[in-house]
């Protein structure tokens, strides 16, 4: 009787395992499926950047060109002046990213560790200003920068830039999760609120820092409507209004096009792989404490 029940069990904890491992199976499956689906624009685009003109839209495709036509990448280089267009695009990105940790962090700190009347409602205010539609403030925001004097200048697209509600949602999350005895401890000691927020509070969230650079670094760099709403003189181009010499009225060079799109594309993967470590913990920890 026992045996049986020995071997019952045993039956039982083989086809529970053998489920479990399906289950992965067929998971693995998709999300790999889903993961090429991804890749292959990207794939097909640095093909296409290495192919002569007539050969990027040949069927069945040819992922590898019988010739590399590096040629591609320096006309870019050459033809308009892309080396001012990315570090126009260089430098709007890392001061945007850079007044967005700064103004973020700081104001963060105050809904989540300063007591102050009415600071939950007041948060909620502020976090609900992410569901107003950028078309709805692009026309008043335009008008305020042109009262100003800023309109054909970067400092507009900065100083747009340097405030976002979602980044001071994702550092009060993050805040939450840090005991507040190490602040109390900090205040026993002397600190200033400014010296617990620099001292104690910072270093311990690199994670939400790292988020937030990825989140912010790669919206600066893609924004297109941006710079086309408030920049005219070509020599403050960006990338993304840099490669409109590639498409004219009549014709597109897509394999010139394809260069410089992957071009572009190089500092986002950079920063991916350098903080995506942190950014998986920094995006887990955010939903913690509401």
């Amino acid at each position: 009787m026992n045996s049986y029940l020995e071997q019952k069990s045993q039956n039982s904890l083989v086809s529970r395992r053998a489920g479990t491992t399906l289950k992965k199976a067929f998971l693995y499956i998709i999300v790999s499926a889903v993961a090429l689906s991804m890749i292959i624009p990207f794939v097909w685009m640095l093909s296409a950047s290495l192919k002569k003109e007539s050969e990027i839209f040949g069927f069945p495709i040819q992922w590898i060109p019988e010739t590399f036509y590096w040629s591609n990448y320096v006309e870019v280089w050459t033809r308009v002046p892309f080396l001012t267009y990315y570090m126009n695009t260089v430098k709007l990105a890392v001061l945007i990213t850079l007044f967005q940790i700064v103004t973020c962090s700081l104001a963060a700190y105050a809904f989540a560790r300063v007591r102050f009347p009415e600071r939950d409602k007041l948060f909620f205010l502020y976090i609900a200003t992410m569901m107003i539609p950028y078309q709805v403030m692009m026309i008043p925001q335009f008008m305020l920068m042109k009262q100003f004097g800023l309109v054909d200048s970067h400092w507009a697209l900065i100083l747009l830039g340097a405030f976002n509600p979602f980044g001071v949602f994702l550092f009060r999350q993050f805040y939450m999760t840090i005991p507040e005895e190490l602040s109390e401890a900090a205040r026993i000691d002397g600190l200033t609120e400014f010296g617990i927020y620099w001292r104690i509070i910072m270093p311990l969230t690199k994670p939400a820092i790292a988020s937030l650079v990825i989140f912010t670094f790669m919206h600066s760099w893609n924004d297109f409507l941006g710079p086309l709403i408030y920049l005219t003189s070509d020599s403050l181009y960006t990338l993304q209004l840099g490669m409109q010499h590639f498409q004219t009225e009549y014709n597109t060079e897509y394999a010139l096009l394809m260069a410089a799109a992957v071009s572009a594309v190089i500092p986002t993967v950079l920063v991916y792989v350098f903080a995506q470590k942190y950014f998986v913990e920094g995006m887990a920890s955010a939903g913690i404490k509401g």
